[in-house]
């Protein structure tokens, strides 16, 4: 029997618990809202109160996904000590499966109390509430099965398509119908734009644990392109989301404040340039964390615009 080459270091519970929380993935969670509040805001309709309960609910949302996330691949052991992304407190065993279980139970009886609030304090119509209590269900769910149970999506490739829809059109456009109660089919654009950035962010992750996945039946999207078309899907990303932003400026005719976003135009060039000029796996590990600050940066800088303008 070898011995593991990469041994595992104790750590206290207090870390290993931060570390399965991934506080620093909070913020780029809650930029959909920050984008639809701006959206409210640039039509008149912003509510604060709503708007912090939504940060609130996604942020839980996000958290339950962290701890699920953590809990799924510890338990398929799929995060090993060899992959070159950092291990969380159940892989170190400092968090067992009973607690794990325990803090999703507690993480999902918070994202449905706040989630309550929300759609109590935001909607009208009797049909508005069954809507946004049946998105709120969906959205627990699906932070949970991306990668628990016998089938999870998150494994099948489909994690793209769920970050699209759930930080990119629903985080983006539920924000904004909650404190407007109207839809309009352009704000589509930015909503898509934001899902793209969050998709990129998991196309890094995903590219930076390309080989470990393959090795473990993780066949996420970066594994089934391969790891040359990985990269060239992700300049797709970076460039569709600018293009979004800007179909959006030019048809509601925004001043230039409006187009503020366009000054994250070259970390975005950079990074692509990057993507294409690195090869290897262990590359990709400072992109996931540049990835992150770039896509919030652009959805700030919208947001910003918007206000301003």
């Amino acid at each position: 029997m070898t011995e593991n080459i990469h041994p595992i270091p104790a750590i206290s519970s207090l870390r290993a618990w931060l570390e399965s929380l991934r506080l620093r993935t909070l913020p780029l969670a809650c930029a959909s809202v920050i984008t639809g509040s701006a959206l409210a805001w640039w039509q008149g309709h912003f509510s604060l109160s709503i708007a912090a309960l939504a940060l609130l609910t996604t942020a839980l949302l996000q958290i339950l996904s962290n701890l699920a996330n953590d809990y799924g691949d510890a338990v398929k052991g799929s995060d090993t000590p060899d992959r070159i992304g950092p291990l969380r407190g159940m892989q170190k065993g400092a968090i067992t499966q009973k607690q794990m279980c325990f803090a999703l139970g507690v993480t999902v009886f918070l994202t449905m109390l706040s989630g309550v609030a929300l759609v109590i304090r935001s909607c009208h119509s009797f049909s508005d509430i069954l809507g946004f209590l049946a998105l709120g269900a969906l959205a627990i769910v699906a932070a949970i099965a991306y990668t628990v149970g016998k089938k999870p999506y998150g494994y099948l490739g489909l994690g793209d398509a769920s970050v699209l829809i759930f930080f990119g059109w629903l985080g983006v456009l539920g924000s904004y119908y909650l404190q407007a109660h109207s839809f309009h089919p352009v704000m589509l654009l930015p909503a898509s734009g934001c899902g793209l950035l969050a998709v990129a962010v998991l196309n890094a992750n995903n590219m930076r644990d390309i080989d470990s996945d393959r090795q473990n039946s993780k066949f996420t999207l970066a594994v089934r392109l391969g790891a040359t078309k990985a990269r060239h899907y992700h300049l797709l990303l970076l460039a569709g989301s600018l293009l979004c932003f800007a179909l959006f400026a030019v048809l509601n005719s925004l001043s230039v404040f409006g187009w503020l976003f366009l000054l994250a135009a070259p970390l975005l060039y950079r990074q692509g340039q990057y993507v294409l000029r690195e090869n290897s796996a262990m590359a990709m590990r400072p992109l996931l964390v540049k990835t992150v600050k770039t896509a919030l940066l652009v959805n700030l800088l919208f947001a910003m615009g918007l206000i301003i303008n």
